[in-house]
């Protein structure tokens, strides 16, 4: 790993936490340690959300109160990584 977040691996998990967020369907809790929640649920892998959080993939897209729950968004280098790993569905 050279530090550059977009030639990192990212697992098949967190493949689908990206598609989440950029589908607006993913919040984020206002901490150091932001928890992720999917459609209103809390994420199952909040190891990998954090992970996330520190290799600056993704971000809350607003500012909130300490615990506060706000909508999450991809930094660049998160559209970055997920436009880097999507796969053009055959028609």
């Amino acid at each position: 790993m050279d530090g550059n977040p977009e030639r990192e691996p990212v697992s098949g998990r967190e493949r689908a936490m990206l598609r989440a967020i950029a589908a607006g369907r993913a919040e984020v809790s206002c901490s150091c340690e932001p928890d992720l929640f999917i459609d209103g649920l809390g994420c199952c892998d909040q190891y990998a959300a954090h992970q996330m959080a520190r290799r600056g993939l993704v971000r809350p897209a607003v500012a909130g109160l300490l615990g506060e729950r706000v909508r999450a968004e991809l930094t660049p280098a998160g559209q970055a990584v997920l436009a880097a790993i999507t796969v053009p569905v055959p028609t």
